[in-house]
This record gives C-alpha cells, structure tokens and sequence, in this order.
C-alpha cells in the first residue's frame, strides 16, 4: 500500500504552510513568471493562470495520493499573501526520504521566508513523519539556494556533474536551456538538535481533511 503525506498546515513565528488553493491562482503565475524562478526551474514560461489552476486542483493532489510528495504554499501569517512554495518530490517511503526543494516571490526575497519554511518542513518531516533523510539538490550558481541549504544546517555531499538543465536568456531575449551541476545536500535528524524557529500553535501542525 501506497503512503500519502496527511494534509497539513505548519505554523512558524511568521508564515503559514498549507495546501495551496484557488485563490493562489494569480499570486502563483505571477510569481512562476519572474525571471529567478525561469532561471532555475522546469516551469514553462510564460507560466498562466490556467498553468497554475491545473497545477494546484490536478498536480498536487495527484502527486500526494500517489504518495510522491507534497506541494504547500507558504504564506504570510499576519497578511495572508503567498510568499512562495515548498515541494517534497522523489518521496522514498521505505528509505524514509524525500527531496525538498523551495520558490520564493520575487518581493519576499531576502526577508529568511525560504529557510523558515525549509527548516519548518524538515522538522515536521523528521519529528511528525518519522523520516530519516531530506535531500536537496541545488544548481552549481544558484547561490541564493545553497545560502538557504547552509543556513538551515544541510551538509554539501557531492557534485553531479552536469546533471542540472538551468535557463538562460540569450541576446535576443530567448530563453535557452544552459546544462550545469547539480550540488547534492543532505539533512538528517541529527543535524537540527539546537537549532532555533520551532513550528507554533498546537504542536506546530494542524491536518486539513478536504484537501484532496
């Protein structure tokens, strides 16, 4: 039998995790649509609001109930306005690891939001799922991500060599596919005894029954 992430909402001081909705819609494609996010991601570009409506009501639910992970908009707690997302894909159930990875808005950049959320979901990973590994995998310039993976306590394993497929803009203003490395980070439990920014509220997490 298949295991699934249960739906969820993780609280930390300043933000709120839970599962994206349709109101996310426009923050969403707007966001998807910033040159940052075109850089270093898969999502197809230009990114519109249907993209966004088919990813948050058909690909989310349908990579959680096939258990392969989880999709969580990150929102600010006092406003409400979408941040950015966190992701766990490549989900391993026997192994007990998953891979992580985190979008921040262009407008929220700079504020800590990636590595609260980073370090909020690893927590609620190791001490609610009883997983035993996180991973991340970060291209070799993206240096934004690999501060967020350092700060949160991750540890550099390796290099895979020409295993990433970034974007660039050539002269023209197109977008062409620019093949680099892939830095591989590791978290395991061990690695956040002491650190700081525990989730809040009710044990940190409160579960959602209709999002499916």
């Amino acid at each position: 039998m298949t295991s699934t992430f249960p739906n969820i909402s993780i609280n930390t001081e300043r933000l709120v995790l839970r599962p994206l909705d349709e109101d996310d819609v426009p923050a969403l494609a707007a966001m998807m649509n910033d040159e940052q996010v075109a850089a270093w991601t898969h999502v197809p570009q230009p990114f519109t609001e249907k993209d966004a409506g088919v990813w948050i009501g058909d690909h989310a639910p349908a990579e959680r109930t096939a258990g392969r992970g989880l999709d969580l908009a990150v929102t600010e707690f006092l406003t409400q306005r979408l941040v950015g997302v966190v992701r766990l894909t490549r989900t391993d159930w026997h192994v007990r690891s998953t891979e992580l990875s985190y979008i921040v808005a262009p407008w929220a950049r700079g504020e800590g939001y990636a590595s609260e959320a980073a370090l909020a979901t690893a927590q609620w990973l190791f001490g609610d799922q009883k997983f035993e590994r996180v991973e991340l995998r970060t291209a070799a310039d993206n240096t934004a991500s690999q501060q967020v993976a350092q700060k949160i306590g991750c540890i550099s394993e390796g290099v895979l060599r020409g295993a990433c497929i970034a974007r660039a803009r050539t002269d023209d203003g197109v977008w062409t596919d620019v093949r680099t490395d892939f830095i591989v980070w590791s978290l395991l439990p061990e690695d956040l005894e002491g650190t700081t920014g525990q989730p809040v509220g009710s044990d940190g997490f409160t579960a959602f029954t209709d999002w499916n």
